[in-house]
């Protein structure tokens, strides 16, 4: 089959590879009808978070069932399904008396732990991200092998269509999961640092849980542009105005009552601060964290589903106690979620598909990812088509 598989930082090609086979009786084989590119997945494109091992990248994508072990009852050959990103048994403490289903405990034997530290004690399995994770191949394949998929996967709807569904596999989710760690009561403030897929998401989310003002934060033009066409936000360009400044004047010179990092540690920054980030074994910045804790008011929640994987030292946490703030984050737990946001797009509520700039074919993904990361092209969201 043809498979987008890492090499190394910046060097991934479509390559022939072995079609995947069904290793265990929870297994299925998906045929992938579309997948996409993740932010999550320049961080390993760009070295942040390194493999030394070849494998097929990508955890946004769907496809139709080909094959099932014999333990999957819930899924037959023929079925169309889209694919949650973390990979969970749904049996162990974590998975069913948590619904913390990246913490699975069964998904990644070899490097599981309670530490959370860069290089041991990670979490459950991921699909398509690293040795660290699991090493499960991804989904940027014209096929992919689903673990547990007696209990991942959710079969779509025959009247919604691929792209109405496909970002129900992470960024929908994850975007939804930093405004349901936020506990909105309904009429809030909600500013959102970052207008990527996963900002614009969040976005939608704060409106459809009852904000009373939603605000995108970001330097780049066109994403600003597409928060206000696709989930009707007002927007920030933090080039130009003093983020924390700008949200007090909005708010009675309080601050907002939420705030959302949705870039992580590839925040950017000055080339002396990527040098003094080095030197000091930290991987990226905290940067856009720090800007939440200035711009949310006393008392306020700041989350962030934003990717950190190191230290970072000069952490606010002067700043966090005086202001007496709740702090949440993570990864989704997709699986938590994934039901009620299926009926939330079937019903109409949300639309997702309106954040996707580039359809290419998987033939074309190296060029996907080059102006997805460059951001070239006014990208915003690409996917692939096996």
């Amino acid at each position: 089959m043809k498979a987008l598989v890492y090499h190394k930082p910046k060097d991934v090609k479509v390559d022939t590879i072995p079609d995947p086979i069904i290793k265990d009786s929870r297994d299925a084989i998906i045929r992938v009808t579309a997948t996409a590119i993740c932010g999550s997945d320049l961080h390993i494109y760009n070295g942040l978070i390194p493999d030394k091992q070849k494998f097929v990248v990508g955890h946004e994508f769907m496809g139709i069932v080909e094959e099932t072990g014999t333990d999957v009852q819930n899924l037959k050959r023929g079925d169309r399904v889209v694919v949650p990103f973390p990979i969970a048994c749904g049996q162990c403490y974590f998975c069913q008396q948590q619904e913390l289903h990246t913490h699975c405990e069964n998904s990644n034997p070899e490097f599981y732990g309670p530490e959370g530290d860069l290089t041991k004690g990670k979490g459950g399995g991921l699909f398509g991200y690293t040795s660290m994770y699991g090493g499960y191949d991804g989904g940027q394949a014209e096929y992919a092998r689903v673990p547990y998929a007696d209990f991942g996967p959710r079969k779509v709807p025959d009247e919604l269509t691929d792209e109405q569904v496909l970002f129900l596999t992470d960024i929908f989710p994850t975007g939804y999961s930093a405004i349901d760690w936020a506990n909105l009561q309904g009429g809030e403030t909600v500013v959102v640092f970052g207008c990527g897929p996963v900002g614009i998401m969040a976005q939608k989310s704060a409106w459809l849980r009852g904000a009373g003002r939603v605000i995108g934060v970001d330097i780049q033009p066109y994403r600003l542009e597409k928060a206000k066409q696709a989930a009707g936000s007002e927007v920030i360009n933090a080039t130009e105005q003093n983020v924390a400044e700008v949200v007090r004047s909005m708010t009675e010179g309080r601050g907002a009552d939420v705030c959302v990092d949705a870039v992580g540690m590839e925040a950017d920054r000055s080339l002396l601060k990527k040098v003094t980030s080095t030197l000091g074994g930290q991987v990226g910045s905290a940067k856009v964290l720090e800007d939440c804790f200035d711009a949310v008011r006393r008392g306020g929640m700041v989350t962030t589903t934003g990717v950190y994987a190191s230290y970072h030292n000069n952490f606010p946490l002067g700043k966090f106690f005086d202001k007496g703030l709740g702090l949440r984050g993570g990864q989704a737990p997709v699986q938590r979620h994934i039901d009620y946001l299926m009926e939330v797009v079937r019903d109409g509520k949300v639309k997702l598909d309106d954040i996707i700039t580039h359809r290419l074919p998987l033939s074309e993904a190296e060029h996907g990812y080059k102006i997805f990361n460059e951001k070239e092209d006014n990208c915003v969201k690409v996917v692939l088509k096996p």
